[in-house]
C-alpha cells in the first residue's frame, strides 16, 4: 500500500464519519518496503495541492521519515531546496510501500489490517 493513499483515506466507521480523529489513519507495527520509481515531478506538481500536507507530515513523522518541511511546498521547483523537498516527498509518497502492520483510527480505535501491501477496510456489521 503506497503512503500516497493514506493522504485520501478516513474511517469508515458509521460513528466516525463527522469526527475531525478518522483522519489521518494512524501506523502502527508497519513493515515497508521501498520501491524505486521514476520520478516525475509534473505528477508531483499536480497531486500536491491535493494533499493534506498536515496529515502527510504526521504519517512521515509516525514512520520516521524526517526530512519534509512543516510547511507545504508550492512546486515551484525554483531552488535546490525546492528540488530535494520534491524528492524527498515522491520516496515518501510514491516509493515506499506498507507491506504488513495496521492502520488506526484515533476517534473509534478501529483496526484495518495491511497484509502483503493490501489494507482490509472491510468492517463487520456492527460497525457500518
Amino acid at each position: 500500500m503506497k503512503l500516497l493513499t493514506v493522504n485520501f483515506l478516513t474511517c469508515a466507521v458509521k460513528g466516525c464519519k463527522g469526527s475531525a480523529a478518522s483522519f489521518p489513519l494512524h501506523f502502527e507495527d508497519a513493515e515497508l518496503e521501498q520501491r524505486e520509481i521514476g520520478y516525475n515531478p509534473t505528477f508531483l506538481s499536480n497531486i500536491l495541492p491535493r494533499l493534506d500536507w498536515d496529515a502527510i507530515t504526521t504519517t512521515a513523522l509516525e514512520l520516521g521519515f524526517t526530512n519534509l518541511p512543516a510547511t507545504k511546498p508550492d512546486g515551484s521547483f525554483e531552488t535546490e531546496d525546492e528540488h530535494k523537498v520534491m524528492r524527498d516527498l515522491h520516496t515518501l509518497l510514491m516509493e515506499t510501500e506498507v507491506i504488513q502492520g495496521k492502520m488506526v483510527c484515533r476517534n473509534c480505535g478501529h483496526e484495518y489490517q495491511i497484509k502483503e501491501g493490501i489494507a482490509n477496510f472491510l468492517l463487520p456489521n456492527h460497525l457500518v
